[in-house]
């Protein structure tokens, strides 16, 4: 984990606690599961014990769903040791937890007191029974105060992120923006060839169609198309001036990425923070994305990259035309991508942000043992 590295390298010590969900079939509908994705007493038991044996200063969750449950939030607080979130997808405010529906965004659960929009279309995997169990979990801790009251700080990758969230109850007192970073520094790149880049999940929200039929338009222009996926039959089918790439290790990523002329991100999707754009931006390379989630808000129009309408292939192809016509102001926008990257996605901007929001936690969790302590006090 990257965070981890980040704060070993700087003399923290990090333990790591982490459970596989892989004997999980997908469907949340046995009881057992369901009531342990509620609220399980094994894994409160468990981090209890943990907390107990490594005496932490904080304990930062990345995951709890859906074996290990809010439950390890009341672990926490039970132990007296602040507690952080890290909300790397939008699962508290939605029941698939990706806001997207139908080929579309979709926010019809924000905001509700119980997801029964999400139910309705079976938004987990397509699975009704699993998605009632889903909206029950986040009904019930939503009444039991478990989202105000058991968390310290929770951070958000971006600040659409952040609205998002706030729009769908998470605290806005609590609620931190951190961005990734990228650790190591992988470099800038020396030269770029004459090519764009797709890097990602070949599946519909993702804008593969779109991204398709944008460069079915343009004439002699390379696309490399790095990933696999539901879509990846369409990809191979395509003409000439399109090489799937399919899987490759993080390692030759970052070398496509150096290696490219630009980056393409058409996501039809609410993307809560996309990796790729830092990585591309470490690189020096700019980003041509769509006006949509937070790469509207990471990738600065005419600066650090382009932006085009979502869904629209005719957009896209334009703009992609225009970077391939203009190597000046490309050059330009891969200048600012690279001083980009160097102000806001280094490990140590990274860290100080970290460290700020972990002493922000420690002192909510700080008053609030004061303030039980004086109840303690005038009850008795």
């Amino acid at each position: 984990m990257q965070e981890k590295a980040l704060l070993e390298a700087r003399g923290h010590s990090v333990d790591l606690f982490s459970v596989s969900n892989n004997s999980f079939s997908g469907l949340l509908n046995t009881v057992s599961v369901a009531c342990g994705t509620v609220y399980s007493r094994k894994s409160r038991r468990l981090v209890q014990q943990k907390i107990a044996s490594f005496r932490p200063d904080v304990v930062h969750v990345h995951n709890f769903f859906p074996q290990l449950s809010p439950s390890v939030y009341y672990a926490c607080q039970a132990s007296h040791v602040p507690v952080i979130q890290t909300l790397h997808n939008f699962r508290l405010i939605c029941p698939n937890a990706l806001l997207f529906r139908e080929g579309k965004p979709c926010e019809d659960c924000v905001g509700r007191s119980f997801a029964w929009p999400g139910v309705m279309h079976a938004c987990y995997r397509g699975s009704r029974a699993g998605t009632t169990v889903l909206a029950s979990m986040l009904t019930a801790h939503r009444l039991w105060g478990t989202w105000r009251k058991r968390v310290d700080a929770y951070i958000a990758l971006s600040d659409f992120a952040q609205n998002k969230l706030i729009a769908g109850g998470v605290p806005a007192s609590r609620l931190f923006v951190k961005p990734n970073c990228l650790l190591p520094d992988p470099g800038v790149r020396r030269e770029s060839a004459d090519f764009a880049l797709f890097v990602g999940r070949l599946s519909p929200e993702k804008g593969i169609k779109t991204l398709l039929a944008a460069w079915s338009r343009l004439q002699g222009r390379n696309l490399k198309i790095v990933g696999d996926g539901p879509l990846r039959n369409a990809v191979e089918k395509e003409h000439a001036n399109i090489e799937f790439v399919g899987r490759r290790s993080s390692e030759a990523v970052l070398e496509l990425i150096g290696a490219a002329a630009f980056l393409i991100l058409p996501s039809e999707c609410y993307e809560n923070f996309p990796r790729v754009i830092v990585e591309a931006f470490a690189k020096g390379v700019p980003v041509l994305g769509s006006r949509l989630g937070s790469p509207e808000e990471l990738i600065a129009d005419g600066r650090t990259g382009l932006l085009f309408r979502p869904g629209d292939a005719e957009d896209l192809s334009i703009k992609a035309e225009w970077l391939f016509t203009h190597p000046h102001e490309l050059k330009g926008m891969s200048q600012a991508a690279r001083k980009e990257f160097e102000f806001k996605y280094t490990a140590d901007r990274n860290y100080e942000r970290l460290i700020e929001i972990y002493h922000s936690a420690m002192e909510v969790s700080h008053q609030r043992s004061a303030q039980s302590n004086v109840r303690s006090r005038t009850i008795n």
